[in-house]
């Protein structure tokens, strides 16, 4: 084995070893399952509003149904 080949084996194992410790360092941390269910029922709260809110955008100009749908979202 030459010098240079030897040089760039050690280079390469170095490289390797300091990419392995970054991907570790910054995956993070593992996620919280209190975390995430709390996310959960954020996002399927988002959601039933969106629906509302695409109810009321599509159904036209009813007023009676607008003033009710404003007040079951005033009631929660």
């Amino acid at each position: 084995m030459t010098p240079w080949t030897a040089i760039v084996i050690i280079v390469a194992i170095i490289f390797i070893s300091r990419a392995r410790r970054h991907r570790h360092e910054y995956s993070g941390p593992a996620p919280d399952a209190a975390y995430t269910a709390e996310l959960e029922r954020e996002v399927a709260d988002l959601r039933k509003r969106l629906e509302v809110l695409e109810r009321i955008a599509t159904d036209g100009n009813e007023t009676r149904r607008l003033a009710s749908e404003i007040e079951s979202l005033r009631d929660r």
